[in-house]
């Protein structure tokens, strides 16, 4: 296994985190967890290196948390850095803070998390933490030996991103990364910038969610077929993540011992800058086939904005691209729900054609938009 310092901390990381959001399920029932099936797969992790595991509050309708208290019993906790995820979004007043803290300490059966970050932020969420202290609050838990190092986790633009950076010094952060979101989110401008600041970044959704690893469109499984045997598209994936320097570690959410079969081979000798130029040309054209499935030809160019209901034009745009370009209908509509604030979403749509008049590609945004609410939302109540 290979290891790298989170930041400035001094501390040594597995590339390879072991991810407690998609773990093994009986029936299918996303709060059901297989208890039995998932600590094999955490305890097999663990003994082969692995030493970063990262939950949150929220997790298997907050289950979780719960379970990994159980599976890290018998020296498990002492062999690992523990990180779980203040639920931002759930914080109303200052007292929330430590109420959330000492709860999650409580189900986790611990006295300290080795990392606490404040879960998925984006502007509003943001704005109101900040607002409410919570730097303050992280701190102050810090000093009292509650959390020791403290982070954030982040889905918004890189702008908001460097907002936050620069409020803090943070130890770290977790960021969406892979070869498809170079340019989303924050993006490989902020996998820079923060690396600049001495963060130590994490990546989430290393493979979208799985949509780099599953059933592939056919043009992109050639040219997977084309690199030959030595990497699956899923290892592939994540030595593209870990050929970045700045990358600490990459969280996984394995759910079957094959997956992290798979995915601890790919880490075995993923130094930085270990690909090749023939290596990275392939990967970018695997890129570029699967974004020849746009749909919508938005260039995120901005002029269709402000609109005058606060609708995010460009970034519903974006959201249905992804969609079109990787599927994952339930990946798509989270981010509809989560990334966007609420006035941004279709729905506030009042077809005033003020954005239509001034979008230089000429695209019919009204009627658009309404179709990528409806066709999300497609089935739901």
């Amino acid at each position: 296994m290979q290891y790298r310092e989170l930041g400035s901390t001094g501390e040594r990381l597995s590339i390879l985190g072991f991810g407690c959001m998609r773990l093994p399920t009986i029936g299918g029932d996303e709060a059901w967890i297989d208890e039995k099936a998932a600590t094999a797969l955490l305890h097999e992790a663990i003994e082969r290196g692995v030493n970063l595991v990262d939950n949150a509050y929220t997790y298997h309708h907050g289950n979780s948390e719960l379970w990994l208290a159980k599976a890290l019993q018998g020296g498990f906790r002492e062999k690992v850095i523990l990180s779980t995820k203040l639920p931002s979004w759930k914080i109303e007043k200052r007292e929330d803070f430590d109420r959330y803290l000492n709860e999650q300490l409580e189900r986790l059966e611990t006295d300290r998390f080795d990392i606490y970050l404040v879960h998925s932020l984006k502007k509003s969420w943001w704005e109101k933490v900040r607002d409410l202290g919570v730097i303050e609050f992280l701190e102050g838990a810090k000093r009292d030996g509650r959390i020791r190092f403290a982070g954030f986790s982040f889905h918004d633009e890189f702008e908001v991103f460097k907002d936050i950076v620069d409020a803090n010094r943070w130890d770290c952060c977790l960021m969406q990364y892979n070869y498809m979101d170079v340019d989303n989110q924050a993006g490989t401008q902020g996998l820079r910038y923060a690396a600049a600041q001495r963060l130590g970044v994490l990546v989430m959704e290393p493979l979208h969610g799985g949509n780099l690893a599953g059933q592939l469109p056919q043009d992109v499984r050639e040219i997977w077929q084309r690199a030959g045997d030595s990497l699956t598209p899923a290892q592939w994936a994540l030595r593209w993540v870990w050929n970045h320097r700045e990358v600490v570690s990459a969280l996984s959410g394995m759910n079957a011992m094959e997956q992290l079969e798979e995915n601890l081979a790919a880490a075995e000798g993923a130094e930085p800058d270990s690909l090749s130029s023939e290596n990275l040309a392939m990967i970018d054209s695997v890129r570029e086939k699967f974004l020849e499935r746009k749909e919508i030809p938005c260039t995120a160019c901005d002029y269709c904005l402000p609109c005058p209901q606060g609708v995010g034009i460009p970034k519903i745009f974006a959201i249905y691209n992804t969609l079109k370009i990787l599927g994952g209908r339930g990946h798509a509509l989270y981010y509809y729900n989560n990334s966007l604030e609420p006035e941004e979403r279709a729905d506030n749509c009042i077809e005033c054609g003020e954005c239509e008049e001034k979008c230089p590609q000429r695209i019919e945004i009204i009627d658009q938009i309404k179709k990528i609410h409806q066709e999300l939302y497609k089935g739901k109540p």
